[in-house]
């Protein structure tokens, strides 16, 4: 089972998990907040809106896309 850490808080999580799912388990499944200050959360589920953007070990990455390994650092918030 992986331990990710999201926006500072660490979960555990089932293998085969993404970190969309994982956003869920966390909280409010909020990935990223918009230029306008609002929160924004994954909507297709397959990587073409791009509304699931997160930053993961300090590079931009899709949550819906990428599955959790242990030690991630999952950040939503700039």
């Amino acid at each position: 089972m992986p331990d990710v850490i999201v926006d500072g808080h660490a979960l555990r999580v089932a293998e085969g998990t993404t970190i969309a799912a994982a956003l869920t388990l966390a909280g409010d499944g909020s990935s990223r907040t918009s230029v306008s200050g609002q929160r924004r959360a994954p909507l297709c589920g397959m990587g073409i809106c791009q509304e699931c953007r997160v930053t993961i070990n300090g590079r931009r990455r899709l949550a819906c896309q990428t599955l959790c390994q242990d030690d991630m650092q999952v950040q939503t918030r700039p």
